[in-house]
């Protein structure tokens, strides 16, 4: 049985997500859910722990839609349903990005 081992308040969060993995053409996904560290998401396509790419979807903060576009490394793959679960981690991401995904967080 796997144990959620992620740590920090996560806000479900259901957007349109664009990933755009190192080495492929950019493909869409659904956001599930955000913490101030990461992002997990819906996939049709299984992608390799490790793998880096670019992540974006938008937030709603303050009744406006704000880009958060951040590159991201895959945490976990995991078959759920007819679609991949996949959680990736914010890698360096710049200031405003974290101002926004932070206030949403709260």
């Amino acid at each position: 049985m796997l144990v959620d081992q992620r740590s920090g308040a996560r806000k479900i969060v259901r957007a349109k997500a664009v990933v755009a993995m190192d080495g492929l053409p950019p493909q869409q996904g659904r956001t599930i859910d955000l913490s101030s560290t990461g992002v997990s998401l819906t996939f049709d396509h299984k992608l390799a722990v490790g793998h880096m790419g670019q992540v974006t979807f938008e937030l709603f903060v303050d009744g406006r839609g704000q880009l958060v576009s951040s590159r991201s490394k895959v945490n976990y793959c995991i078959f759920s349903g007819d679609q991949f679960k996949i959680g990736f981690t914010f890698v360096n991401p710049d200031a405003a990005t974290m101002a926004i995904v932070n206030k949403f967080v709260r």
